[in-house]
């Protein structure tokens, strides 16, 4: 691809992509925008204070607000204060919980955003309870204000119409009645101290409540998405589910001892992980929206509200790490379950309840974000057959066994049988071309990474079996298959007039995953032929010193057509793949200057372009694992044995 060619998707008002700015039709820039979870559903708020994306009941169902992926027929809530410009908004120390002023004329007002959440009634202080309630509650604190929310609810991606009717015998406190949206299993219902809130309801099914508010008065509007709470509404009720929110998310971080290099990016990139994980199951998102697009008018919009297994060895190193270990417990019993029910023949994807569901479809009638369609609901890479997810799956559970044993969590013998199935399962299929791990449509072929990762798999499952003193009989048969995936790499992956390995066999392009050669101890990190392949992708795939693109899509041939930005994670694994090399003074540069262009809140897409526009869908999982992995890595830079022992997963 010409360099030429990866210059911004368009011309933003706010190039950063992590201002306040709107391009001329309204748009929002993705790095602009709030991350609101209970770990069951997420929305996402724009800098004008609108809540621009919600999906009910669970973050991979339809959007009840979708205003982010049509503005004229989405639906969004609205939220303005009379007089007030944009408002300030940031997150409340380490929370979720997003704190908004407004200043007019004639008063101050303060916000407070948040899906309510508590800890539960027991011991495991790390865990998420949510509450099915989107609480925006603002407070007057000087003067006098007029604040207006505006509900425009379109459940079912916009394709059904909101029908509010008010609650028989609503609840005392409730002030005034609550309605219900039946479409959507919606709830809404006011309270305020000081004047009381009118609320209307037009004929187009838009929800009004309007309020005058004096210096300490307060309004509070409640949306829930499972019904009403469990007691009356009141602003005791508000205040309490703020509180418990706020000691939640307080409490799930303080569990974090992280003191390292880049600690307070390390910390919110695991706050918004946790956000991304799913309450009851502990699947992990890829991300909280669908089909924002990859390059503003390419096509490349997919939705990624799903459980990837190539994002598996790194979250459960990540939460090992950061001492999580309940959640990386969760998370290593999702591939556990579909290890045994797959019989170790896996799918590179999983829905929230760990099921395979491959159905891709196309929302017709929404017009894409800027105007960028298809719109897509679901995903078809369920279907494809991915090398790497072999290697991914075997790598988490090493990992997790690794540390977990002595302390009372590590895997029974029988759960170990569904992993030994996963290593015979590769026996039989890692000679055959796939699709690879960006999951390319048009063909498959013998991805360089893929085997890689079958080699991974087979290391992984010697190394898992000698841990545990299972003296299987198929034992040195995984190590024959480790040694001829090896061998076959070393051969047919790297090339000699490339001068690097190749993104295949036999082709002539490099691809950015080959970036974790060193990382997953195929290859020291300083070996001649990883340094050269670093520097191989520098040339081919980086731009402007800081920013990785994964691969070049014509060289490819991916079966896509037009360009797609730069990857942050691959940009973030070019940091770790650089300690490694031992050229920390370049890997720290390019951690700063990529994070210098996050979005205010502190957040990642999952691509870049190099003017800092933030594209693809967000907030991103891949992207922060890849952020704490390079933290991490510059951390333990200079220390040798600390780092060697990170790239052969031996730490916990």
């Amino acid at each position: 691809m010409d360099r030429a060619d990866r210059a911004a998707p368009a011309d933003p008002a706010d190039p950063a992509g992590s201002g306040t700015g709107e391009d001329g039709g309204g748009w929002p820039a993705i790095g602009s925008l709030a991350f609101l979870s209970d770990c069951r559903v997420a929305a996402l708020v724009g800098p004008d204070g609108a809540v621009e994306w919600l999906c009910t009941p669970r973050f991979d169902g339809a959007s009840v607000f979708g205003r982010l992926l049509d503005r004229r027929i989405g639906g969004a809530w609205e939220l303005r204060v009379e007089g007030a410009p944009a408002p300030r908004q940031r997150y409340r120390d380490t929370t979720l919980l997003v704190e908004s002023r407004w200043t007019t004329p004639h008063g101050t007002v303060r916000g407070e955003d948040y899906l309510a959440v508590r800890r539960p009634d027991r011991d495991e202080a790390c865990l998420i309870e949510p509450l099915a309630l989107l609480v925006r509650r603002l407070t007057c604190e000087t003067g006098t204000v007029t604040v207006r929310h505006r509900l425009d609810a379109r459940p079912d991606y916009a394709r059904a119409r909101a029908r509010w009717s008010a609650v028989d015998g609503a609840e005392a406190g409730a002030a005034p009645p609550a309605l219900e949206e039946t479409t959507a299993g919606l709830w809404l219902g006011a309270t305020a101290t000081g004047a009381a809130p009118r609320v209307r309801v037009a004929e187009d099914g838009a929800v009004t409540v309007e309020a005058v508010l004096r210096a300490g008065g307060t309004l509070a509007v409640v949306l829930g998405y499972d019904g009403p709470p469990q007691e009356p509404l009141d602003t005791g009720l508000v205040d309490r589910t703020r509180d418990d929110t706020v000691e939640a998310w307080r409490a799930w971080d303080g569990l974090n001892d992280y003191r390292g290099f880049g600690a307070d990016h390390v910390r919110r990139s695991a706050l918004t992980l946790r956000g991304l994980m799913a309450a009851d199951t502990g699947s992990l998102i890829a991300a909280a929206t669908t089909s924002l697009p990859e390059w503003i008018g390419a096509g490349r919009n997919w939705d990624y509200r799903y459980l990837w297994h190539r994002d598996a060895a790194l979250v459960v190193l990540v939460l090992m790490r950061l001492g999580h270990r309940v959640e990386a417990a969760l998370y290593v019993r999702i591939l556990l379950d579909h290890s045994a029910r797959a019989s170790g023949a896996l799918h590179p994807m999983l829905d929230i309840d760990g099921r395979v569901e491959g159905e891709e479809t196309v929302l017709e009638h929404l017009g894409g974000y800027r105007d960028s369609s298809p719109v897509r609901c679901g995903n078809s890479a369920f279907s494809q057959h991915q090398l790497d997810t072999y290697g991914q799956v075997l790598d988490a559970v090493f990992v997790y066994q690794q540390a977990a044993l002595g302390t009372g969590g590590e895997l029974a013998r029988d759960e170990l049988a569904a992993v030994y199935q996963v290593v015979d399962a590769a026996v039989r299929v890692w000679r055959e071309p796939d699709d690879g791990i960006w999951e390319v449509r048009d063909r498959s072929r013998h991805w360089t990474i893929s085997k890689v990762y079958a080699w991974v798999c087979f290391d992984r499952g010697v190394r898992l079996a000698e841990l545990m003193d299972d003296e299987r009989p198929d034992l040195d048969r995984w190590r024959r298959e480790r040694d001829a995936v090896r061998a076959e790499v070393l051969d047919k992956g790297w090339s000699e007039s490339v001068g690097s390995f190749t993104q295949s066999y036999g082709s002539a392009n490099v691809d950015a995953s080959l970036l974790s050669l060193g990382l997953l101890g195929f290859l020291d990190g300083a070996d001649p032929r990883v340094v050269a392949t670093v520097e191989r992708v520098e040339e081919e795939l980086g731009e402007d010193g800081w920013l990785v693109h994964r691969y070049d899509p014509e060289a490819t041939d991916d079966g896509i057509n037009g360009p797609e930005g730069g990857f942050l994670l691959c940009s973030f694994a070019m940091v770790s793949a650089l300690v490694l090399a031992g050229r920390h003074d370049e890997a720290r540069r390019r951690y700063e200057e990529i994070c210098s262009r996050m979005g205010r809140f502190g957040l990642f897409s999952e691509e870049m372009a190099r003017d800092g526009t933030m594209l693809g869908n967000y907030p991103q999982a891949f992207t922060h694992l890849g952020l704490i992995d390079a933290a991490m890595n510059l951390d333990a830079a200079g220390d040798e044995e600390a780092l060697r022992a990170w790239a052969g997963r031996h730490g916990g």
